[in-house]
């Protein structure tokens, strides 16, 4: 297990004097615990989630104490990409969580390779329940099996591990491959409007339709009151 140390946090520490330090911000909450604003060393941090990602959990150490973790959540900066938040989160250890494991897709399709379809995954992740130390840091997914357009691989293809349930239709498509003229077809398909988009444009249709006849009728009224005066 991932072992990563962290520091209490101060009221008074903001965010940018800890990235002046090289360190980042975290809070850890969870099962019967006080909230603890914690402190990072970044670099540590980046390559302990490297390994671990969101589901697998991993020791994190708070003043000589060690406790079993998840990395929660996390916030990025929208330029740069750099972290600047991290929430751990303590869970119970004897009960299932529910949490979204990621697919790696891994091989090649003949159907790809030697027939030019396109590989279309269906899903880039899946959720799953399991007790915390069950939880898998990712799923593997072989495409070689992939041979023709008619292939799928569903969800109950995947190698899921002992202790693992999956919380998704065991018929639906993860991945699949599209022959190319299907593809071309797609993208020359017209972009489909939604139906209260058609309603819109019917209803603005007949209001101009009612404007034109009641125009029309206008006009008509008007002459038969001009051939009237000139009688």
């Amino acid at each position: 297990m991932v072992l990563l140390s962290a520091k209490i946090r101060e009221k008074e520490e903001r965010n940018s004097n800890l990235k002046e330090k090289g360190q980042v911000a975290g809070v850890l909450y969870g099962h019967k615990i006080e909230n603890k604003n914690l402190k990072l060393n970044y670099r540590e941090f980046d390559n302990a989630y490297k390994e671990s990602g969101l589901s697998t959990l991993i020791t994190l150490k708070i003043e000589g104490k060690e406790v079993p973790v998840l990395i929660h959540d996390l916030q990025k900066d929208p330029l740069t990409g750099n972290f600047l938040h991290v929430d751990f989160y303590q869970p119970n250890l004897h009960e299932k969580i529910e949490v979204k494991v990621p697919l790696v897709f891994e091989g090649v399709s003949r159907a790809v390779k030697d027939l030019e379809g396109t590989l279309v995954k269906h899903m880039q992740e899946i959720e799953v329940k399991a007790i915390p130390e069950k939880l898998p840091r990712e799923i593997k997914v072989s495409v070689e099996g992939l041979e023709t357009f008619e292939d799928t691989i569903i969800v109950k293809d995947l190698d899921i591990p002992e202790g693992v349930e999956v919380s998704r239709d065991p018929e639906e498509i993860i991945v699949s491959v599209s022959a190319p003229e299907k593809v071309e077809e797609e993208l020359e398909k017209p972009i489909e409007k939604k139906e209260g988009e058609e309603e819109k444009e019917e209803e603005k249709e007949e209001e101009k339709a009612e404007e034109g006849k009641e125009e029309s009728e206008g006009k008509k009224q008007a002459e038969g009151e001009k051939k009237e005066q000139e009688k």
